[in-house]
């Protein structure tokens, strides 16, 4: 019998390629550097054309969750798991990758990607739980945009705990206890340094409202794990495949790694793992009165721990119908592709192997194999790479396209609109104002004060405790501004730009206090104005 695959839609709903490739670390980080880590990730296009809303995988990244005396507490999820990527989600995609929170409530219950971008109808807190801190950096709904043609350059971020708040005795008015740890995100790039946002404590805690059993194990009042996992997930490659008589062959899209001109690529820096003392409790001294504190980070003992890399790859790169058994599923030779390379003790990238990987036209980046033949090797089935003329007509492997010819419009992000909303009582300071973004949209913001943001408001603090957070933040953005280093610099390579629509300045008399919130992202038109 014989079986072709000629018709595109079949093969994108029932193949496809997934997996992790995993980054192993040592030695394991001592359990007393518990507030918090930073890192280096490099950011680049996975495949050269967007594939369509299907394709989703992060860049290499990790999963922070809180830290506990003995095993995690049974029955619950919760961590911090956001980083560069393309998600099922993205409304707005481009061929960089873009930066999400991802923080994720108690058994996910709420999700979280970035500063009011909740499902306003259906699960309407969730937009609340991340509140603005820098008064220069805007942070669209659908993530923050990397420049246009970033490929391979160094993407700098971390979680640290700031004490913007106090703890307090009760949550939503019942007697149930809420931290003071404020997880903020720091970022390093070319073009902005410092924090820039942070999660609430209530939009943790609130869980525990429900579930007493929650109550003192959240992100609220628990310190951070120490040693994570540090791996590139991947759930959807866009593969194909096409069988004859005799044999099974496969396709996947075109995937890109970046490569320099001897075939290296750096693909993590710098996994730095934070105690209390390198800036929890500095802060905290300098809030009640002692000396000022600059934000900058360092890596001296009892301060910053470095993690460093073992000498393997891992790799569960799989391509498969959906209909094939899981314990069936055969994996791409990601072996053969690659081998770690370590140009210093804090770097971890990959040396190609060039008989296997081609070179893109511009020379800066790795083209994975396309075309594979499925092989037995004893009681392993594994894909081979094979040459594209090697593919028998008959599977009609070499004519299927991947890439969509169009692509609906999506809806626009939207925030709540009415009279008595948090984002209209007591409402902005200035505004509206517009920035056209690279990926093709036009962001509307204003400017609040920073207590009057809308996710303050829906935080469970009272006006008392939002007045000091007021003064708090302002004594933050009078010091740490966004051309000052923080996270320490990387080892290697260059670091990536932002968007530089999305850095923006404060209106006149707004500098200190105010924060920009955006209220909706959308496509621009066709003539490029704002909506």
């Amino acid at each position: 019998m014989l079986l072709t695959l000629t018709l595109r839609a079949t093969a994108l709903r029932g193949v496809q390629a997934d997996g992790y490739l995993i980054v192993p670390t040592k030695p394991r980080v001592p359990r007393n550097y518990d507030a918090g880590f930073s890192m280096y990730t490099a950011a680049w296009p996975l495949l050269l054309r967007y594939p369509g809303q299907q394709f989703q995988s992060g860049l290499c990244g990790t999963w922070m969750a809180a830290q506990y005396a003995g095993k995690r507490p049974q029955h619950l999820y919760s961590d911090i798991e956001g980083g560069l990527g393309w998600w099922r989600s993205t409304r707005f995609p481009t061929a960089a990758p873009k930066f999400h929170l991802g923080g994720v409530a108690p058994n996910w219950h709420r999700i979280i990607d970035a500063p009011y971008s909740g499902d306003w109808k259906h699960t309407p807190q969730a937009g609340y739980g991340v509140a603005q801190l820098s008064p220069w950096l805007l942070f669209p709904p659908d993530g923050l945009t990397l420049k246009p043609g970033t490929n391979g350059q160094l993407f700098g971020y971390g979680y640290l705990p700031l004490p913007l708040t106090d703890p307090q005795a009760t949550t939503d008015g019942k007697h149930i206890p809420m931290g003071n740890h404020c997880w903020t995100l720091f970022l390093n790039t070319r073009n902005f340094k410092g924090p820039v946002c942070f999660f609430t404590p209530y939009f943790w805690n609130r869980s525990a409202v429900k579930h007493a059993r929650l109550v003192g194990k959240l992100f609220d009042s628990r310190w951070s794990i120490a040693n994570k996992p540090f791996q590139m997930e991947t759930q959807y490659l866009p593969a194909a495949i096409g069988r004859i008589p005799s044999d099974t062959y496969g396709r996947l899209g075109q995937v890109s790694f970046p490569a320099d001109s001897d075939g290296h690529a750096i693909m993590l820096n710098r996994l730095i793992c934070y105690s209390r003392q390198a800036l929890w409790d500095r802060v905290k001294t300098w809030f009640n009165g002692g000396p000022a504190v600059r934000g900058r980070l360092r890596v001296v003992p009892g301060f910053g721990f470095v993690q460093r890399f073992n000498p393997h790859l891992y790799s569960a790169w799989k391509l498969y119908a959906r209909s094939t058994p899981k314990s069936q599923r055969a994996m791409l030779p990601w072996m053969r592709f690659a081998k770690t390379f370590f140009p210093d003790p804090e770097s971890y990238g990959f040396t190609w192997n060039r008989q296997l990987v081609r070179t893109g036209p511009d020379g800066s980046r790795a083209l994975l194999p396309r075309f594979y033949r499925l092989t037995h090797i004893g009681k392993r089935t594994i894909w081979q790479v094979t040459r594209a003329t090697d593919i028998p007509n008959a599977t009609g492997l070499r004519r299927i396209n991947f890439y969509p010819r169009h692509r609906r419009t999506p809806k626009p992000y939207t925030t709540p609109e009415g009279p008595n909303s948090a984002f209209k009582k007591p409402g902005p300071a200035a505004g509206p104002f517009w920035a056209h973004l690279s990926d093709g949209t036009v962001v509307t913001y204003y400017w609040y004060r920073f207590e009057d943001q809308p996710a303050l408001l829906h935080a469970d603090l009272s006006q008392a405790e939002r007045d000091k957070m007021q003064k708090r933040a302002e004594m933050i953005q009078r010091l740490w501004t966004k051309n000052r280093p923080y996270l320490p610099p990387p080892t290697q390579g260059s670091l990536a730009y932002l968007d530089q629509a999305q850095i923006v300045a404060p209106p006149k008399g707004l500098a200190i206090g105010y924060v920009p919130i955006v209220t909706r992202q959308q496509w621009a038109d066709k003539g490029g104005n704002r909506p």
